[in-house]
């Protein structure tokens, strides 16, 4: 029996409004990188949502902006003697990447009440867009809370808080390209069996905590030591200090690459059992595509991750590395997004040769 899907379901205009602003979340995971790479992020010691959209115009506004970093601990600790040309340095980075979060809110925002006057995104999908405007308001609020615990008593930002700041970005992320694939295909109806989606799903989760566990790398600076591969300086294991406590998860330079790179191993197993049960069931063509396209990109992915940790953080390996976390995420929705769609034809297909037998 066909079913005669309503055109008023589905919305192109909608699906490519959020997958740009999607690939601009994507720029601004990378931004954000390499902010913290090069320091950055404390260069700007006032959260200014409006005002802070201009940079210093005058002289003297360079100078109350110097002045004020002047006041924190980096400054003390890592940058006494700063020239002002030197400080103007970071002050770029972090002004662009706070610029690339106003414009990607405008990006959301003006589209998204002008489809809605339109009456252009489906019904079904415009809640989940007012949640995911509301996620990008949260995030400039998170951002700055990431900010304060770095402007006294420390050299950089918590690295738990730059985690939760990184994941609310990524969750932003998942919630675009799912609603995009969403409003391009149109609604399903059929309620595909649960295994296949769960362990999806299960993919797509230990994706999400292995991009975690490369913002608590990032956070931590825990690239820049046991700069060999496979082993820790020659050692199976680096060596952890245990003093920490629980919090040795969260601040152990050693335990912290070790999680992520033990995290890297896990996916990159997981995909490949998904791909090859994927192509042994027969299941629908595009499952197995999404599944083997998730794969290659899990295999450059942690490729990257190698030579960017070898080189003790080469910058543009480092770009590259945060920007392929991203698409690896991206690629895990769109499979379990696809195993969900697919799963009717699979069986259609498996029942049509049992008659046939």
């Amino acid at each position: 029996m066909l079913r005669f899907q309503s055109l008023q379901d589905r919305s192109v205009p909608t699906a490519v409004w959020l997958g740009s602003v999607a690939l601009l979340v994507t720029a601004m995971v990378v931004v954000g990188g390499i902010t913290r790479l090069t320091e950055s992020g404390l260069s700007i010691t006032e959260w200014a949502p409006v005002t802070g959209a201009l940079p210093p115009l005058s002289d003297a506004e360079w100078n109350r902006q110097f002045e004020a970093y002047r006041q924190t601990t980096q400054y003390a600790q890592l940058n006494a003697g700063m020239s002002l040309e030197a400080f103007k340095g970071i002050f770029w980075w972090e002004w662009a990447h706070r610029l690339l979060g106003r414009l990607i809110g405008l990006a959301f925002a003006l589209p998204f009440f002008v489809l809605l006057v339109l009456r252009e995104i489906p019904q079904r999908l415009a809640w989940r867009c007012w949640v995911l405007l509301g996620l990008g308001g949260l995030q400039g609020a998170v951002g700055w809370w990431m900010v304060v615990s770095g402007l006294a008593g420390r050299v950089d930002v918590a690295p738990e808080r730059l985690t939760v700041h990184l994941g609310l970005a990524l969750v932003i992320f998942v919630g675009l390209v799912w609603t995009a694939l969403e409003a391009w295909a149109g609604e399903d109806h059929h309620r595909p069996p649960q295994g296949w989606s769960r362990g999806a799903a299960a993919l797509l989760a230990l994706v999400f905590v292995q991009c975690l566990l490369g913002g608590l790398v990032a956070g931590n600076d825990a690239g820049r030591v046991f700069t060999d591969w496979p082993l820790f300086e020659g050692a199976l294991w680096p060596p952890i200090d245990w003093s920490l406590g629980a919090s040795a998860f969260l601040h152990d330079q050693g335990l912290v690459q070790a999680m992520h790179r033990m995290g890297g191993y896990a996916v990159f197993v997981a995909v490949l059992i998904f791909v090859i049960q994927a192509r042994r069931r027969r299941m629908a063509q595009g499952v197995p595509t999404a599944a083997q396209t998730l794969f290659v990109a899990v295999v450059i992915q942690a490729v990257l991750g190698i030579a960017t940790l070898m080189t003790a953080l080469n910058p543009w390996l480092a770009g590259l590395h945060q920007a392929g976390g991203v698409a690896v995420l991206g690629l895990a929705t769109w499979l379990l997004w696809s195993v969900r769609r697919s799963q009717p034809r699979m069986f259609m297909n498996a029942a049509t040769s049992a008659r046939a037998l």
